[in-house]
């Protein structure tokens, strides 16, 4: 493989339809796409600068380099690239890819970031921005963290495990989802969608769970969670904390040592479709006040 060593690399696609490359302490910058193409290509300890270092390239290593702010929508349409060590500053990263593993990285501005792309492993991520994964498929992710809300929407066969999400509307319009471990803070989790699963996680959630067919929750705490469950159907939910309110449920089992106010408005939904296991109810409601 060719190398290159402490180089400056600038000007438009300066490396453009490299093959089989090793590139070690180097800088890009000072022009666009200079890796466009590229393929069999190994990067150490090296800087990204500019725009779109890593379109449409193929089999990519990276270990210990960082994309700087101006290093903006930095791997799209690439496949199989793994990313180590990294600190990653630039928005709009990792788009339409496939085949992508990060291990040790911080994106601090995750802003739009893993849109379109299949088969990800993230392994002690932390990101920080909107919109992340959306559309993506076939995740694996541990040790992970992220602050920003609308997280997963529309991504499918999604596992993680020992996170901490602050992410308002995370994992709507999802499809095959297990959560593991993890803490999740937010308003109005997962709506329409289908096949959650969450094992070990505490939750607090705004109008949380709701509009969700087939849910499962296994040894879960639910804090600060109101207007849970709303129209969710297939639902089999262990909860071992209070939950401050349920409303109207499709049908399933729900178990939780108190529930504050359970809301079941018959007009509405089927009483009889749902066991509610529970020890200690407060206030039994049949109509909400904002349909009297």
């Amino acid at each position: 493989m060719k190398e290159y060593r402490q180089e400056f690399f600038k000007g438009e696609r300066a490396l453009y339809a490299a093959d089989g490359i090793k590139v070690y302490d180097s800088i890009f910058d000072d022009g666009e796409s200079p890796l466009k193409e590229s393929k069999n290509v190994e990067i150490y300890d090296s800087q990204f600068k500019y725009k779109y270092p890593l379109w449409y390239s193929n089999n990519v290593t990276v270990k210990g380099s960082n994309w700087l702010e101006m290093a903006r929508s930095g791997v799209w349409y690439t496949n199989n690239i793994s990313v180590e060590d990294a600190l990653i500053q630039a928005p709009k990263n990792f788009r339409r890819c496939d085949g992508v593993s990060l291990t040790n990285v911080t994106m601090t501005d995750a802003e739009e970031t893993f849109w379109s792309c299949k088969n990800i492993k993230l392994k002690n991520v932390t990101a920080k921005g909107h919109y992340f994964a959306m559309n993506s498929e076939n995740i694996e992710i541990q040790d992970f963290k992220l602050d920003g809300n609308y997280s997963f929407d529309g991504a499918k066969n999604i596992t993680i495990k020992n996170a901490v999400l602050l992410s308002k509307d995370a994992f709507w319009n999802t499809e095959n989802v297990t959560v593991y471990d993890s803490y999740i803070c937010g308003e109005y989790l997962g709506w329409n969608s289908k096949n959650l699963t969450f094992v070990n996680c505490t939750i607090e959630s705004l109008q949380g769970l709701c509009y969700i067919d087939n849910i499962h929750m296994k040894n879960c705490k639910l804090i600060n969670t109101t207007l849970s469950f709303e129209l969710a159907s297939n639902v089999d939910a262990e909860i071992t904390t209070k939950i401050d309110s349920v409303f109207n449920p499709i049908s399933g089992t729900i178990t939780a040592p108190q529930i504050d106010t359970l809301i079941v408005e018959k007009d509405i939904v089927d009483p009889t479709k749902t066991r509610i296991e529970c020890k200690a109810v407060g206030e039994y409601v049949e109509v909400v006040e904002w349909r009297r």
